[in-house]
């Protein structure tokens, strides 16, 4: 496979980036049997809002988006979110391009980077855990889901 281009979200993506975005995130509904997980709630204005400020990347297979990510500076914290593989290109190293790639643009201001996922998203602790985030605590998200919270040492 050749590798994905890696490029800022442009304004006009927001309709297939959230296609992509919700396709991926089915199977973590699934999971946790929520259908209103935020990931796939979210609205294309949103959407649009974090494009024009900046923080969405998207992974261009030919003509194709397959792959997205988003990260934005709070306080000394890089956080990263909301990153997302189509279905039918998983397994393939994109969400760790898409990481990478995220973490790289993270500012001189930036201590740290965060992110976190389910506690039952065992593919998305494994992928995190890979790239050298460990766990620093969890916590309460929506009802039935506790949220892992891990970290790293911003590059």
């Amino acid at each position: 496979m050749t590798e994905p281009i890696i490029a800022a979200a442009e304004a006009g993506d927001a309709g297939e980036l959230l296609t992509l975005q919700r396709a991926a995130y089915v199977s973590e509904a699934q999971i946790y049997g929520d259908p209103l997980l935020p990931p796939l709630v979210e609205t294309i204005a949103a959407l649009d809002a974090e494009i024009a400020a900046g923080g969405v990347l998207k992974a261009v297979l030919g003509n194709r988006i397959v792959g997205t990510g988003r990260a934005r500076l709070e306080g000394d914290t890089w956080h990263l979110g909301r990153i997302a593989v189509a279905p039918d290109m998983q397994g393939r190293g994109i969400g760790t391009l898409i990481l990478t790639a995220l973490e790289a643009r993270a500012p001189e201001a930036a201590a740290h980077c965060a992110l976190f996922t389910g506690f039952k998203s065992e593919a998305n602790l494994r992928l995190y855990e890979r790239n050298g985030y460990q766990e620093t605590h969890r916590g309460p998200g929506r009802p039935g889901v506790e949220l892992v919270h891990l970290a790293k040492p911003a590059a």
